[in-house]
């Protein structure tokens, strides 16, 4: 699973941990709708300094006793895969190309 993958895979298991939509995420982590939708769907590819406002805005405005880190948000992890997701990159792994 490339990076792209892993990174919406987290976003969405985060906000989707937290009952949030992509505008009320957007706002606790200092983004915007289209650029966290393009994340999500595996359409753009976050520099890494929008990774750590990111990480940061999940830690002080969503949950200070994760403490994330940039660089967990691109570590895969099994338990983040949901059954939508796995569905989702079925259907969109030419949208998904590999790093």
């Amino acid at each position: 699973m490339n990076s792209k993958k892993i990174l919406a895979m987290n976003l969405k298991y985060y906000r989707q941990q937290y009952n949030l939509s992509q505008e009320k995420f957007t706002e606790k982590v200092g983004s915007n709708l289209v650029y966290i939708n393009q994340l999500e769907n595996c359409k753009r590819k976050p520099t890494t300094d929008m990774l750590d406002k990111i990480a940061d805005g999940i830690n002080r405005n969503i949950d200070s006793k994760l403490n994330i880190t940039a660089s967990e948000l691109l570590k895969y992890d099994e338990s983040h895969k949901t059954d939508f997701t796995t569905s989702f990159y079925r259907v969109c792994k030419k949208i998904c190309v590999n790093d």
